[in-house]
């Protein structure tokens, strides 16, 4: 079996860490909190802000959404980030080079907070590192979904009550919040686009119908605490790493545009802001 765990998709993943609801109120105006990972702070799209461990652009959703609104933002969103680093402070680094440790992304939440935003969940379930160890550019490799399919079930029911306990943590830290959560999007068409993206049709169905689970339990906790769920999915149909450079939202293994692989570009986090400004004009 030929898995390509090096050479161009090593490199690309190496350059990129070194440059690196119903609430109770709409956010019309006031402080907006951002929390969550990569797939929220939009590493290697131009501008980095912060923390450069975080990979925090300044065209990332929540940057973007807070000037169409006309919010006060205050972006928590680091790269790599889990549900632990909501409450836990994190240790970031650059192609290996410390770049300081970070502060608990609940610190960021305040009592006259308006809007949260929060996307979580992929490191809990460990997707990237996952699709990363499933490319290959041998078309008669065997699929990687029985050596992983029953660790990324495991971890994603692991992930429900720790989001869970997210929310409620986010609603006790600013309890006049409007708390939005998104899922995660279309990383890649149904069966594939082998060798474009280099990941076996069946493996491809698999890495996406985990995405899709994880959304699902997004979802579920997101409308059981009476907050609002976005949805990245179907408005991402048309857009994903198989599409045309000047279609994708989402890049794939080698990105064509600025963006870390396997993560939204800036179209797609405009897109994303968007979709979220949508639902809460909505509602």
């Amino acid at each position: 079996m030929k898995r390509l765990f090096g050479g161009v998709v090593g490199s690309i993943v190496a350059a990129a860490a070194a440059l690196a609801v119903a609430g109770p109120a709409h956010a019309a105006a006031g402080r907006y909190v951002a929390l969550g990972d990569s797939m929220a702070s939009g590493p290697l799209i131009p501008d980095i802000t912060g923390n450069v461990g975080c990979g925090r652009s300044t065209h990332n959703y929540a940057h973007d959404l807070a000037s169409a609104m006309g919010l006060n933002l205050a972006d928590a969103t680091c790269s790599g980030a889990s549900t632990k680093h909501m409450t836990q402070s994190q240790d970031t680094s650059v192609a290996g080079v410390d770049t300081g440790t970070v502060p608990p992304q609940f610190d960021a939440l305040t009592a006259d907070t308006s809007l949260v935003t929060l996307t979580i969940g992929g490191n809990d379930v460990g997707l990237v590192g996952i699709a990363q160890n499933c490319a290959t550019l041998d078309p008669t490799a065997t699929p990687c979904k029985g050596k992983y399919e029953a660790q990324v079930a495991q971890r994603t029911a692991d992930f429900e009550p720790k989001l869970s306990a997210v929310l409620d943590g986010i609603r006790q830290r600013s309890p006049n919040a409007r708390i939005v959560v998104t899922g995660y999007g279309l990383y890649i068409k149904p069966n594939g686009c082998w060798p474009v993206q280099p990941v076996l049709s069946t493996d491809a169905n698999f890495l996406q119908g985990s995405v899709n689970a994880m959304n699902a339990v997004i979802k579920r906790q997101t409308e059981a605490h009476g907050d609002t769920y976005i949805d990245l999915v179907a408005p991402s149909a048309g857009h994903d790493s198989c599409q045309s450079a000047s279609k994708r939202w989402l890049e794939g293994y080698v990105p064509v545009h600025a963006a870390a692989p396997l993560h939204p570009n800036a179209s797609g986090e405009a897109a994303y802001a968007g979709i979220i400004r949508g639902a809460i004009d909505a509602s």
